[in-house]
């Protein structure tokens, strides 16, 4: 019990870290948090500092939805407990202790818990995403149409309950994180991938 337990903190407080907040810092860009949508996500660090520093930003809050996940697998632990391992890691990510509890909006990790989980999911997730946006520019609108999918794609890929239950809670959690940009996609204010700030 100890292990699983203490997976489940680590998941959270490595979750908490933020990948684009700690790019920015290194670099000597703007905090995101102060800028643009201030949003501390992939998409807003494109905006406000290029992107290669987006990139690795993608890449690290990835990481942390993957990372705790493989970990756990590795280790022997059932699907129950790596659904709620994901989860922490996830919620890390939207209410880390390090920054007040106010984080991004979870896109990015629950790319890495899909991949994870399997990477057919986390492929599927990719494939949509990347369908949408390049197809209308809206990086927000591509994050939604992906992560609606996702709890359908699950149950088709006969995931186990539990992950099927992680994938639906996590989308739940992506839209209300995304109420702002729904708000704006409706009364067309939201900006399109690259348009500055």
């Amino acid at each position: 019990m100890m292990i699983p337990l203490a997976m489940l903190l680590g998941a959270y407080l490595l979750g908490s870290l933020s990948t684009a907040i700690v790019v920015c810092r290194v670099i000597g860009a703007t905090d995101p948090r102060e800028a643009g949508s201030r949003n501390p996500g992939a998409t807003n660090v494109l905006r406000i500092a290029g992107k290669g520093p987006a990139a690795v930003t993608l890449l690290g809050d990835s990481a942390k939805g993957l990372i705790p996940v493989l970990i756990g697998h590795a280790l022997g632990l059932d699907a129950t407990w790596l659904a709620a391992i994901a989860l922490a890691a996830f919620l890390g990510h939207l209410y880390p202790v390090y920054y007040g509890f106010e984080g991004g909006k979870g896109v990015a990790t629950f790319i890495g818990v899909t991949l994870a989980l399997n990477p057919l999911l986390g492929a599927s997730f990719v494939a949509i995403w990347l369908l949408v946006a390049v197809a209308l520019r809206w990086s927000s609108l591509a994050a939604l149409v992906a992560t609606a999918c996702m709890p359908l794609v699950s149950w088709y890929l006969k995931a186990p309950p539990a992950a099927v239950a992680l994938v639906g809670v996590m989308a739940v959690l992506v839209f209300w994180r995304h109420q702002g940009n729904i708000r704006n996609l409706l009364n067309g204010t939201e900006k399109k991938i690259g348009q500055k700030a």
